[in-house]
C-alpha cells in the first residue's frame, strides 16, 4: 500500500475509533498573537534534499512565524546512495529527509514514487490531485518544470496539474536548485530574505549526509549569494509565481 493510500484508509476507518481517541483539537485558523491566518504550505521536490536546498531557508521562515508546512517528495531517493540496494537507500534517504524536516519545524509526506522511474499517466494525475485536494494548501511550492532532472519535471507538472484541477485557489510558485547546474532559465521575480536562517536550512541539507553537501550546499549556497545581490538582502531565495496565481503571502 502507498502512502497516499495509506493515508486515505486511516481517514476512511476514523469511525471505528473511540471517540476520545480521535478528539483532537482542531489547527488555530489564526498565528497566535498576530491576527494573520496561519497558513498551510506545500514544498514539493522529486527526492528528500530538494526542498530543502531550494526553500529550505522559506521554509524555516515560515514556520518560525507559526505556519504549517509540509514537505512532499515524490520518492524516497531509492536510487540516490551508492552502493546501496534501493530499499537500502530509501531507508537512508527517509531517515535523513525526516531530520531535516525536524530541524525546520515541517511535515514530512511522501508520495509514493520511485526514483528515477516517475509516472506522469491520468491515474497519477488522480491521485495526487486527490492528495493536494485533501490537504487544502493556501500556497505550493514546486521545481521549475524544465529541470534537468526527469523526477523534478514530474513532479512539477503533477503539482500543476492538481492546481489547475482545483481551480487555481491556492498561490502557485516556482523554485531553483542548483541553478545553472539543475535549473537553467530561471527568471524570477518574487524574493525571499534568508539571512537570518541560513544556518537552519544549512543544518537540514546537511542531513542529507549521504547527498555529498559539501558539493550541493556551497552551489546552492553561491545562489542564494547572488539572489541577496539582486534583492539588496544577504541571502535571499527566489521564486517564480505563475501568471495566473492568486498573491499569497511570502514570509
Amino acid at each position: 500500500m502507498d502512502d497516499f493510500s495509506r493515508r486515505r484508509f486511516l481517514q476512511r476507518a476514523a469511525w471505528a475509533l473511540p471517540s476520545a481517541a480521535i478528539a483532537a483539537p482542531a489547527e488555530a485558523d489564526e498565528v497566535p498573537g498576530t491576527g494573520q491566518k496561519r497558513l498551510k504550505v506545500i514544498v514539493a521536490g522529486g527526492h528528500p534534499g530538494d526542498p530543502e536546498y531550494g526553500c529550505g531557508g522559506t521554509v524555516a521562515r515560515y514556520t518560525q512565524a507559526g505556519h504549517a508546512v509540509t514537505l512532499l517528495y515524490l520518492n524516497r531517493g531509492e536510487g540516490g546512495v551508492p552502493g546501496k540496494t534501493p530499499q537500502q537507500a530509501a531507508t537512508i534517504r527517509t531517515a535523513e529527509a525526516k531530520k531535516a524536516c525536524e530541524l525546520l519545524g515541517a511535515t514530512p509526506l511522501f508520495a509514493g514514487q520511485i526514483d528515477g522511474n516517475a509516472i506522469v499517466d491520468k491515474a497519477h494525475y488522480d491521485s495526487f490531485a486527490r492528495f493536494i485536494e485533501s490537504e487544502k494548501p493556501d500556497v505550493m511550492f514546486t521545481q521549475w518544470p524544465i529541470d534537468g532532472h526527469p523526477d523534478h519535471r514530474a513532479t512539477s507538472i503533477l503539482c500543476y496539474e492538481a492546481w489547475l484541477r482545483m481551480g487555481k485557489s491556492f498561490g502557485f510558485y516556482y523554485y531553483e536548485v542548483s541553478d545553472g547546474e539543475d535549473t537553467l532559465m530561471f527568471s524570477p521575480r518574487e524574493y525571499v530574505d534568508i539571512t537570518a536562517v541560513e544556518g537552519r536550512k544549512r543544518a537540514a541539507c546537511y542531513a542529507h549526509a549521504s547527498q555529498s553537501p559539501d558539493h550541493f550546499y556551497a552551489l546552492q549556497d553561491q545562489v542564494a549569494r547572488f539572489r541577496g545581490v539582486e534583492s539588496g538582502v544577504g541571502e535571499a531565495e527566489a521564486f517564480t509565481r505563475h501568471i495566473q496565481s492568486r498573491v499569497e503571502r511570502l514570509p
